[in-house]
């Protein structure tokens, strides 16, 4: 069994860990009642952050967004956001500090329950294929990164049933959206650099917020047809920064194109001066 330290200045850098209402074990012995919603509906907000050298990068920005889904979903946060900061600033601390390079996850439950997790960032290929899966956004739930995500682990399926890495979600009508965890960004014929609206209700991603700021990015709605006229194309996220996509359906995109490695490029040189590190 991984002991955890009571100490809070004692770090643990070999297991992940669980904060469950404060207290701190690990991940893999942390379970929370049978009864509560969260588990048997699904009814709850959850949120993800990367964690670079025991720094969580855009915490603040992930908290707003964690607020606003409560709200949309009418549903209480069980401690002041002050609280919520401190036990993340302490379960990094416990992970292992400045030795600790990964993601956090927040999960809050209808039955009240506030989780805290260190995870392990995934090994992801170095060029994304991805597969067109029909999918509906459910508008009710438009701002909120609820835990209903069933439809788009589902989705992730069908698309590695097929041989792709990940499935680029699309209306019925052949409108693109975004993957099931990521936002998609792909250069037009004219050479603009897209990606599509709020309005066609994705995700506001804190990721794909913070690279339409610092590179000059588009919001354009986009069909498939659209797409696969692209010269290249990328996804972003929390926990995958920036990563090429490869091939779509059967468009192969070749190498990293020239506005990929820039984007990759000014967002990794963004988080560092974000944590303060050097490039």
């Amino acid at each position: 069994m991984t002991q955890v330290p009571t100490d809070r200045s004692t770090p643990v850098s070999t297991a992940e860990l669980a904060c469950l209402d404060g207290n701190v074990a690990p991940a893999a012995e942390t379970s929370i009642p049978v009864l509560d919603e969260g588990f048997l509906r699904g009814d709850g907000i959850f949120e993800a952050l990367r964690v670079y050298s025991g720094k969580a990068f855009a915490t603040a920005d992930h908290l707003d967004r964690l607020e606003r889904s409560a709200k949309n979903l009418h549903l209480d946060l069980p401690v002041p956001r002050a609280e919520l900061e401190a036990e993340i600033e302490d379960l990094i601390g416990r992970r292992g500090g400045d030795s600790f390079d990964g993601a956090l996850r927040i999960v809050i439950t209808r039955g009240g329950r506030r989780l805290l997790l260190t995870e392990p960032v995934p090994d992801y290929a170095e060029r994304a294929r991805l597969a067109f899966v029909t999918y509906a956004p459910t508008r009710i739930l438009d701002g909120v990164k609820s835990l209903s995500y069933a439809a788009n682990m589902l989705a992730s399926r069908i698309a590695r049933e097929r041989g792709f890495d990940e499935a680029l979600l699309v209306t019925p009508h052949g409108r693109v959206l975004e993957l099931p965890t990521s936002s998609i960004f792909w250069v037009a014929p004219g050479g603009e650099l897209c990606t599509p609206p709020l309005s066609d209700h994705i995700l506001a991603s804190i990721t794909r917020d913070r690279l339409m700021r610092i590179i000059d990015a588009q919001e354009r709605s986009c069909t498939t047809e659209d797409l696969l006229e692209a010269s290249e194309a990328f996804v972003a996220s929390s926990v995958r920064e920036v990563q090429p996509v490869g091939a779509i359906e059967d468009r192969d995109f070749g190498e990293p194109g020239e506005r990929t490695r820039e984007a990759a490029a000014a967002f990794r040189a963004h988080i560092n001066e974000e944590l303060g590190r050097a490039s």
